[in-house]
C-alpha cells in the first residue's frame, strides 16, 4: 500500500478538488452582460421572469426571490406568523440559519432529533416537541433528500403549525412524485455557488398561498405596499409602509444569471445523480464506510454525498481521516456541527451536548465527499482512490 500523503507520500491529486463549486459558461456570462446593459439592474422585469420560471419548475403557484437562503428562511418565518414568544421546531443537524430564522422573529428554536438512516428530522420527535405548542416546523432536506413531508404536514394540521421546508440542499428533488417546492406550506431554497444552480448569492421561497406570497414580497422590500415598478405603472409617487420589513431583494443581474442556470439545471441534476451512483458502486464493498441512504418514495438532488465512517472498524477518528484525505487533495468537508453546540445558542432549550443522541452520534462519523456536476470521471476516480487509500491505511 502506498504511503499516505499525510505521512510524506505522494498525494493522489496534484491540486485540491473542492467539495462543491459553481458551473459558469459563456451563456451565463452573456446573460449577465445583457442585464448589465439593460435599463434595470434591480427591481426590474428579470426578477419577475425568474420567479415565474422557478415557480413553474417546482410546480408552485408563487416564487419569491430574495437575496440569499438565510433571507429566504427569515421571510418564510415572518410569513408563517412567527413572533416573539413562539416556539419553532427544527433539526439539530443543519446550518445555523435553519434555527436562526426563529430567533430573528424573537421566537425560540426547539430541536427534535433525526432519523438515523436519512438524517432528516424524525416526525415522532417533532410531534413530541410540538406538544408544548409550536408556531412552525422548519424541516431540512439534508444533503438533498426530502424530509417526511406528508407526516410533517399531518402534524402541522393537528397542531395548528406551519411547515417551512428548508430545501437549501434540494433544488430538483422529488417527494412521492411531487417536486420539492410544491408540497410544504412554504419552501425555501438557496442559490449559493455550491448549490445545484446559482445566482451568486440568492434565495427563493415558494408557496401556493396567495396571502403568504403577498406578505413575503412586502417583507423583502421594507414593508412597502407598492413596488417601484407598480408606482411607475400608476404614475404615482406615494406608498405606505405597512409592516417592518427588510431589504432582501434579488437583483435583475442575479436573476438573469438564474434564468440562464435554470436552462442547464436538468443536466446538472443528471450529472449529480450519475456521480452519486458511481460512488455508491465503487464504495459498496468497504466495511469501514456507510453510504448515503436512498428512499423508494423520494429522489435526492444530491447537493452533498455524505458518508459515515464505521469508527469501530478504524484505528483512528474522523479528524485524522479528514486530514489524510485533505492531504491527498480531496476537498472533503463535514456537514454539520450540531446547531445546539454553538455558543450563540447557550440558554436556549436543549443547548449544549448530550440532548440529541442520534444527531450527535452521527455527526462524529460524517464526512462529505466532493460532488458537483463539473467533476470529470477522472475526478470521481480520484476521490474513490483516495478514500480507499486512506481508509485502507487505518483499517483494523
Amino acid at each position: 500500500m502506498s504511503t499516505l500523503a499525510l505521512h510524506g507520500g505522494a498525494p493522489v491529486r496534484s491540486a485540491l478538488l473542492p467539495y462543491g463549486r459553481q458551473m459558469i459558461d459563456d451563456t451565463d456570462v452573456s446573460a449577465v452582460v445583457a442585464a448589465l446593459t439593460s435599463d434595470f439592474l434591480t427591481t426590474g422585469p428579470a426578477v419577475e421572469r425568474f420567479e415565474r420560471a422557478f415557480a413553474s419548475f417546482v410546480g408552485a403557484k408563487h416564487a419569491v426571490a430574495v437575496s440569499n437562503g438565510t433571507a429566504a428562511l427569515h421571510v418564510a418565518a415572518a410569513a408563517a406568523g412567527v413572533r416573539a414568544g413562539d416556539r419553532v421546531v427544527t433539526t439539530p443537524l443543519t446550518f445555523v440559519a435553519s434555527a436562526n430564522c426563529a430567533r430573528y422573529q424573537g421566537a425560540t428554536p426547539v430541536f427534535a432529533d433525526v432519523h438515523r438512516d436519512t438524517l432528516t428530522i424524525d416526525p415522532a420527535q417533532v410531534d413530541d416537541a410540538c406538544r408544548a405548542g409550536a408556531r412552525a416546523i422548519v424541516t431540512v432536506d439534508y444533503a438533498g433528500l426530502p424530509s417526511d413531508l406528508d407526516d410533517l404536514l399531518a402534524i402541522c394540521q393537528a397542531r395548528g403549525a406551519v411547515l417551512i421546508e428548508d430545501a437549501a440542499h434540494a433544488v430538483g428533488a422529488t417527494y412521492r412524485g411531487r417536486t420539492v417546492g410544491s408540497v410544504a406550506h412554504l419552501t425555501t431554497f438557496s442559490l449559493h455557488p455550491v448549490k445545484q444552480m446559482t445566482t451568486g448569492e440568492g434565495g427563493v421561497i415558494t408557496t401556493n398561498d396567495d396571502a403568504m406570497a403577498t406578505a413575503m414580497r412586502r417583507f423583502r422590500n421594507h414593508g412597502i405596499t407598492l413596488t417601484a415598478a407598480e408606482r411607475e405603472k400608476r404614475h404615482a409617487w406615494a406608498y405606505d409602509v405597512e409592516d417592518l420589513g427588510y431589504n432582501y431583494r434579488l437583483t435583475d443581474v442575479q436573476c438573469a444569471l438564474g434564468l440562464s442556470q435554470m436552462a442547464k439545471l436538468p443536466g446538472y441534476l443528471a450529472r449529480r445523480r450519475d456521480i452519486a451512483a458511481a460512488f455508491d458502486a465503487a464504495l459498496a464493498d468497504l466495511p469501514t464506510l456507510e453510504r448515503p441512504a436512498r428512499c423508494a418514495d423520494r429522489d435526492s438532488s444530491w447537493h452533498l454525498y455524505v458518508v459515515r465512517l464505521n469508527l469501530d472498524r478504524l484505528t483512528t477518528g474522523r479528524a485524522e481521516i479528514f486530514a489524510a484525505l485533505r492531504a491527498e487533495n480531496i476537498g472533503v468537508n463535514v456537514h454539520y456541527v450540531p446547531v445546539p453546540w454553538h455558543s450563540t445558542f447557550a440558554g436556549t432549550p436543549g443547548a449544549g451536548r448530550g440532548h440529541w443522541p442520534i444527531a450527535e452520534a452521527e455527526y462524529e462519523r460524517l464526512l462529505t465527499l466532493p460532488l458537483w456536476p463539473g467533476m470529470s470521471d477522472a475526478d470521481v476516480a480520484d476521490v474513490v482512490t483516495a478514500v480507499r487509500k486512506v481508509l485502507g491505511a487505518f483499517t483494523k
